[in-house]
């Protein structure tokens, strides 16, 4: 299993949440429904997947929330303040990157700090050494923001969305164009930041994979509309409930009679191959069984459900029954 930070229901209850997100819808003029009906919380310490494909309505969503497009309909709130009437209030307690961080290139990343710093009144020299060891670019904070590398960037980015000590972090895309190495650090960091910081996480990727390995909780949408918003682990046991065996055997069409006829589970039948819906703890009594009824088994293997699996299902189930243009 993968090493990923999970946030119990129990738990869940007892944390503040921070992000509340109530019927958002977003109209364009020319009729478009970028957004619909879309609902969802994340709560102080929780990393909230927004999964969904290019055009699905990921960034319009993230731009009602920060205040930067109309909400046609629906409601935002950032720790109880009204985004749309409370905004000032609201979006204080926020910190954000869309993409890759804007900074200086000529300057240094402890300039680059130190100068956002000082848009605000409360943030003193002990913050900004804190978030730079926070994001673990105490070597190469001194070094011009252009020699950096992306990843490096994004550090930096985060450090300084993080400065005035906001309650919500939301990411935009935030490995974009890093190298696997570079996603793994962010990955951890980020997991790292939420539960250290209790610092509450929105992250837009179509990046199926990291969000697996990344979020506490993945909402899917597909053309504005909210799919499924579901615990990484409930995910994951959905997942594990799909899990078939594939075998391998000379003769299928009998092996596949008496594995029905004995373990009473649906099989398909693929040349000489059957896959039977058996979860892999199984497997040991499947091969003693078979060969014990003189079938030669030739290879076996589990076959189980990808995230992207599932979450292809889902759009193409969607896409089949939408009407939204």
């Amino acid at each position: 299993m993968r090493n990923v930070i999970l946030i119990s229901e129990e738990e869940n209850l007892k944390k503040p949440v921070v992000l509340e997100v109530k019927n958002l819808t977003k109209v364009f003029s020319n009729g478009r429904v970028a957004v619909n009906n879309i609902s969802f919380s994340v709560s102080a310490g929780e990393i909230f997947g927004f999964l969904g494909a290019n055009g699905a309505g990921k960034s319009t969503a993230i731009k009602m929330i920060t205040g930067l497009s109309k909400i046609t309909e629906g409601s935002v709130k950032i720790c109880g303040k009204s985004i749309k009437t409370q905004f000032e209030e609201a979006i204080k307690n926020v910190g954000g990157i869309v993409e890759t961080p804007e900074m200086y290139k000529h300057m240094s990343g402890m300039t680059n700090l130190k100068y956002y710093a000082s848009l605000y009144s409360h943030i003193k020299g002990s913050r900004i050494r804190e978030v730079v060891k926070l994001v673990g670019m105490e070597n190469r904070i001194n070094e011009k923001v252009g020699k950096y590398s992306l990843g490096m960037k994004q550090r930096v980015g985060i450090a300084q969305a993080i400065l005035h000590s906001p309650k919500l972090l939301i990411l935009d895309e935030p490995t974009n164009g890093l190298d696997p190495n570079g996603i793994k650090e962010m990955r951890e960091f980020l997991k790292d930041l939420a539960h250290k910081e209790n610092i509450a996480i929105l992250i837009s990727s179509h990046i199926l994979g990291e969000m697996e390995q990344l979020c506490d909780t993945i909402g899917i949408i597909d053309n504005g509309v909210m799919l499924k918003i579901n615990p990484i682990e409930e995910i994951r046991k959905g997942i594990e409930s799909s899990q078939k065996i594939v075998i391998k055997v000379d003769y299928p069409n009998y092996a596949g009679k008496l594995i029905i006829n004995q373990f009473n589970v649906p099989v398909e039948l693929d040349n000489n191959t059957i896959i039977a819906g058996l979860p892999d703890s199984s497997i040991p009594k499947i091969v003693a069984f078979l060969i014990s009824k003189g079938i030669s088994i030739y290879g076996i293997l589990q076959k189980t459900k990808s995230l992207e699996e599932v979450f292809l299902e889902m759009i193409k189930k969607h896409s089949a029954g939408t009407n939204i243009k």
